[in-house]
């Protein structure tokens, strides 16, 4: 968990999840006929961690192979948890 490849993604998936609690907070549950900059902000940050958790995956992996996948898995938390947020508050 000390490397950026380990850190960088998980804050990613956290900042999208706060961006989603942060605009249903601030508007509530809307129904908008186009997406707003915060849709745009969280898909930009869901599509942008991928290279980093497959460069994660390729080069901590094999090093330490528990410890990365406790990384992986709370990646994996975090992201599940930024979409289920979509999915329920909107």
């Amino acid at each position: 968990m000390r490397t950026w490849s380990a850190l960088v993604p998980i804050g990613m998936s956290l900042a999208a999840l706060t961006r989603v609690v942060g605009h249903f907070l601030r508007y509530g549950v809307v129904h908008e006929t186009d997406e707003g900059t915060a849709a745009h902000v969280f898909q930009l940050l869901i599509v942008l961690q991928v290279p980093l958790v497959a460069y994660f995956a390729l080069v901590r992996l094999p090093k330490t192979p528990r410890e990365g996948l406790i990384v992986l898995a709370t990646q994996a938390g975090a992201i599940v948890a930024a979409f289920a947020s979509v999915y329920f508050l909107t």
